[in-house]
């Protein structure tokens, strides 16, 4: 039976198991040490902002964000529809009140139309929005030029979940630097990992500062245990930050290869009249995910196929606003989310991935499409 081909698995190498044993054997055990430091300043050096807070995963990174950015309990807090559970989930913990925002049918992004529509209904109505969280969905950095001027417009702050998109730009800066704050993720499937942990990126130190304290359990200087305030077990191990910069060097390696598969799929592809490959004009996202939309296709049908062929794939995210749990949450929609989520498919992209890997999928694909 041939090996299986999954989606994105995580990429490690020697390099990354020495750093792992470097770290170890600094006696340096304890989620505190050199490795954490040195980690957080490449990090902060290589998404161009002041200060960054590894911390255990990219969902504390978020509540965290929330928390700095001023969201109180029973605020409201617009969220992308289109994405992860994890950014909803956040809001839930600071006591917030998700509200689901649909995306633009160009980029799979946050619609800024419908966050000004949003925000000037709330205002209407007298609710406090807390924050808007924007996602760059499969790399792609958000329009976060008209994100910025309609949440500026409503002096509401801007996050931005980078989860996704380490290694892409947006406009004018490297993806994590938009909005008040930015959040990392280096879970197992993301582009570089520390097999799990986040980061929030800043602007300025007094904010990873607090950040710090907080994720700490909020214990004040003292020679007891003393606390004015409630934390957080939040910090990422430095065993763990000492792999996370060895994956960090590599990153631009992983983007290239990302971006190489996605330009086979989409060669190997090109003749399919009812298969695109979703790739923005100006490849300057990290092509996490490679996505395809298939035009009269039963997508399940395909990914069944391809599961058969001993090939992972995924459907495109269900939308939020259409998961149970929040069946009872307000949104605010176009329709553009849910048609994404019945006609796409993720395709394997990891860099991991072999050249013969590839030309499988692509083969097994065509076969699923015919």
């Amino acid at each position: 039976m041939e090996e299986r081909i999954l989606l994105s698995p995580p990429h490690v190498t020697e390099r990354d198991r020495q750093a792992l044993i470097d770290a170890f054997d600094s006696g340096w055990v304890a989620p505190a040490g050199p490795e954490i430091d040195a980690f957080e300043r490449e990090l902060a050096e290589f998404c161009d902002v002041e200060a960054v807070v590894a911390l255990s995963s990219g969902t504390a990174a978020l509540q965290l964000a929330l928390q700095l950015a001023g969201v109180e309990r029973g605020d409201h807090v617009l969220c992308q529809s289109f994405t992860f559970i994890a950014t909803a989930n956040a809001a839930l913990a600071a006591g917030a009140v998700p509200v689901f925002i649909d995306s633009e049918s160009a980029t799979w992004n946050l619609d800024p139309e419908l966050v000004a529509e949003e925000l000037a209904f709330r205002a209407r109505n007298g609710d406090r929005v807390g924050a808007v969280v924007a996602v760059d969905l499969y790399g792609r950095c958000a329009d976060y030029d008209r994100l910025a001027t309609v949440c500026d417009d409503f002096s509401v702050p801007l996050v931005e979940d980078a989860a996704e998109s380490l290694g892409s730009r947006g406009h004018d800066r490297p993806a994590g630097g938009y909005g008040q704050f930015g959040v990392l993720s280096f879970n197992g499937n993301k582009i570089i990992t520390t097999s799990g942990g986040g980061a929030l990126l800043c602007h300025d130190h007094a904010s990873a500062d607090r950040a710090r304290y907080l994720a700490t359990q909020a214990r004040q200087t003292a020679p007891h245990y003393e606390h004015t305030e409630s934390g957080y077990n939040f910090r990422l191990s430095n065993l763990l930050a000492g792999m996370g910069r060895s994956q960090l060097a590599q990153l631009p390696d992983r983007v290239d290869r990302r971006r190489q598969i996605r330009h086979r799929y989409a060669e190997g592809l090109a003749d399919l009249e009812r298969v695109s490959v979703f790739r923005p004009q100006d490849p300057s996202d990290n092509a996490w995910l490679t996505c395809i939309e298939l035009t009269d296709i039963d997508r399940e049908k395909v990914r069944l196929e391809l599961d058969q062929s001993e090939i992972e794939s995924r459907p495109l995210w269900k939308p939020m606003h259409l998961q149970p749990v929040f069946s009872d949450n307000a949104n605010r929609v176009n329709g553009t989310s849910e048609a994404l989520f019945g006609r796409g498919l993720c395709l394997p992209s990891g860099s991991v991935m072999s050249d013969d890997d590839v030309e499988r999928v692509i083969d097994a694909l065509r076969r699923a499409v015919a």
